[in-house]
């Protein structure tokens, strides 16, 4: 899950975002592991979207960084960037991964696939549903971007050098990266999408943890970043008066693929529908992508609106993602008849375990870690 750049820290409606981000996962977990049943109703059923949300917000806060230090005229050290983002990520995940191994029956979830896979953030190829610690995908695919944009700003600026390319090529690329997420999906859609090809269970494995086929749900955030700090007079455009159009757009956007992720996502009797796997991923990185250049917008409702809880669910959102389903699962199955049979209560307790675990996991293990990368690994 992204982390926060220096700037962007306190915004308010980043914070809102990265709440939303996960309060949309966490019901959607609850639906899927506990209650069996849409428990927040249809927000329910599309908060797996919140996922994509977290791509978006690192797809632009990543390379905002990026951009930002290259436009101060600060050189872009790989190995301070990666062992900044080591320090970051890591050991939350270690902490979370070694419970895994240690007690898999407890937190759910059939065997996990071997440690080197979770190791190499390469468990997400070819994943089984229902494995032990499945819901690190999403973080594999976070690794293999953080590892890659790096050394695609390295080498698109020594091409760009070289070859006397502009900031168009930079548009080019990424609209060929676009070109390539939705073209393989199309090409796994017809292999494994449809009920009558018997395969659906190879969808989840290439199409909705694939590395192929969700890559260009960061590009939203990386357009952004890059239209900040390379058209500043357009990024001054939408962040005044000129982009008031930005919210409600954003909205309308976030709406209309809700009501297709409901609709269209999986048909029963057809399979998982055509549109929404080969555009509507794409789509809904892109309307998140609106959303955000909303909430990026000085004076925006999102910007200026302090969503009580907001600040500390952004800050414990990381801890809260890799923690909550074990907490949940464990304490669904421990909890006895008394449990299950009081939904309210089992929802208020397992809630209010899963925020104590990810405030634990923040200060015990996360902060002291920041600390200790603010220390020996400044940023450069």
């Amino acid at each position: 899950m992204p982390a926060p750049t220096e700037h962007a820290r306190h915004q308010a409606g980043l914070d809102t975002l990265r709440a939303l981000a996960i309060g949309l996962v966490f019901m959607y977990h609850y639906m899927v592991f506990v209650s069996r049943e849409p428990t927040f109703g249809w927000l329910s059923e599309v908060g797996w979207v919140g996922v994509d949300l977290f791509f978006v917000l690192s797809g632009y806060l990543i390379t905002d960084g990026l951009l930002r230090g290259l436009a101060a005229g600060r050189r872009l050290t790989l190995g301070s960037f990666y062992a900044r983002r080591i320090l970051r990520t890591w050991p939350v995940f270690w902490v979370v991964l070694a419970a895994y191994f240690l007690w898999p029956d407890a937190l759910g979830g059939r065997t996990p696939p071997p440690l080197w896979r979770f190791l190499t953030f390469t468990q997400n190829w070819n994943l089984p549903t229902g494995t032990a610690f499945s819901h690190a995908w999403s973080l594999c695919i976070e690794e293999q971007f953080y590892a890659l944009l790096p050394l695609a700003v390295l080498g698109g600026g020594w091409l760009a050098r070289r070859r006397g390319w502009g900031v168009g090529a930079a548009w080019a690329g990424l609209a060929l990266l676009l070109a390539t997420g939705v073209g393989s999906r199309a090409w796994l859609w017809q292999r494994y999408g449809l009920e009558a090809q018997g395969q659906l269970e190879l969808y989840y494995r290439w199409v909705y943890y694939g590395s192929l086929s969700r890559f260009d749900e960061f590009l939203p955030g990386v357009a952004l970043a890059l239209l900040q700090h390379r058209h500043p007079a357009t990024w001054q455009r939408l962040m005044g008066p000129g982009g008031r159009w930005l919210l409600p757009a954003a909205l309308a956007a976030c709406a209309a693929m809700g009501y297709g992720v409901i609709t269209w996502f999986y048909i029963d009797g057809y399979g998982y529908g055509g549109f929404m796997s080969i555009a509507g991923y794409s789509l809904i990185a892109w309307s998140f992508g609106l959303l955000l250049a909303a909430a990026l917008r000085p004076g925006s409702r999102l910007q200026r609106t302090r969503v009580p809880g907001a600040a500390w669910l952004a800050a414990v959102s990381y801890p809260l993602y890799l923690s909550h389903k074990p907490v949940a699962h464990w304490l669904a199955t421990q909890g006895g008849p008394a449990l299950a049979a009081s939904p309210g209560l089992r929802l208020g307790l397992i809630t209010l375990a899963c925020a104590a675990m990810a405030a634990l996991l923040h200060h015990a293990v996360e902060r002291p870690a920041l600390r200790w990368r603010e220390r020996h690994v400044p940023g450069r």
